[in-house]
């Protein structure tokens, strides 16, 4: 019995592939604070489909934009203890084919593109509950818990891996790294558990931006929060909104006024399909507070297996 609550409680921690819409500011992920054993190995694939309405700054011309995106990513993520601290690494990959299209001066004209998205690692640690246990001590801690409170810490580095060509405007790769310092709160009570996560985008220069222009942008905020009820291990479902302000951008010095506010809400489910596999499907909506921006939705599916 032990080992089969082990197995649930690691699929009910890591179905959480985030379904990706890497091309989006926002994402809302639950459960990425979720108490894993040290020691495991994840692995997990998903796809999803995002439709955005995209509104440009009125002195570029384009009117009606809209966006058609196909993402399939693949995810590793490895456990392990560090300074008597449960804490885990993620590497996350993603393919993408999408395609862009509106009226260009009343003219309509489309664009395609298909390659690599950016690469993004993430590593966090647990800083408060959530003990750093392996297989039975972990399961029996897990059992006997009823009421927790978890604190953690995490940096996300998204680096210049994705295609990206200087001469276009519209790329899949954004030629610069991103850091993403995060900090999370989550308090479990029984079934229930409520997240609350806050974190914040900073940009490094893209100095061959459209013809070799410099693109630099402002610090993005974003705040969400997430309640999650686990019918058993393994099986849940969640509910989730976000809000994210800032990263204007600033082009050869010249600010752009195009600050972003954004609002965003999801939902998911998890259901394992064997002790060590299991499947999650999400819904992922997002709008724009501004007159320029984008307003999108996004559904998933994600299978995982731990080891």
């Amino acid at each position: 019995m032990l080992l089969k609550n082990l197995c649930g409680w690691c699929l009910c921690g890591f179905l959480v592939l985030g379904l990706p819409v890497l091309c989006l500011a926002q994402e809302l992920e639950p459960r990425r604070w979720s108490h894993l054993p040290t020691g495991a190995n994840f692995a997990g694939v998903g796809y999803a489909y995002t439709e955005a309405d995209i509104s440009f700054d009125p002195v570029i011309r384009i009117e009606n934009g809209e966006m058609e995106l196909h993402t399939w990513a693949a995810k590793y993520i490895r456990t392990f203890g560090i300074f008597q601290k449960s804490a885990r690494i993620d590497l996350l990959q993603a393919y993408q084919r999408g395609r862009w299209h509106g009226l260009v001066d009343g003219v309509p004209k489309s664009v395609r593109r298909g390659g690599l998205s950016d690469s993004v690692l993430r590593l966090a640690i647990n800083l408060y509950g959530a003990p750093p246990l392996k297989g039975k001590e972990f399961a029996a801690y897990r059992a006997k818990v009823d009421v927790e409170t978890i604190v953690g810490t995490a940096l996300v580095v998204k680096l210049p891996t994705g295609e990206y060509k200087d001469g276009k405007l519209i790329n899949l790769g954004t030629n610069r790294y991103t850091f993403r310092p995060q900090l999370g709160v989550v308090h479990i009570r029984g079934k229930w558990s409520m997240e609350l996560t806050g974190a914040v985008d900073i940009y490094t220069d893209n100095n061959d931006f459209f013809n070799g222009n410099k693109l630099e942008n402002d610090p993005l905020y974003t705040l969400q929060t997430h309640l999650v009820y686990a019918f058993r291990p393994g099986l849940w479902a969640a509910a989730g909104a976000g809000y994210a302000y800032g990263g204007e951008s600033t082009v050869n010095g010249e600010e752009k006024n195009d600050r972003k506010e954004n609002i965003g809400w999801a939902f998911s489910f998890g259901y394992p399909i064997t002790p060590q596999l299991g499947v999650k499907v999400a819904y992922l909506g997002i709008r724009s507070q501004r007159s320029i921006g984008q307003d999108s939705d996004s559904i998933g599916v994600a299978f995982s297996v731990f080891w």
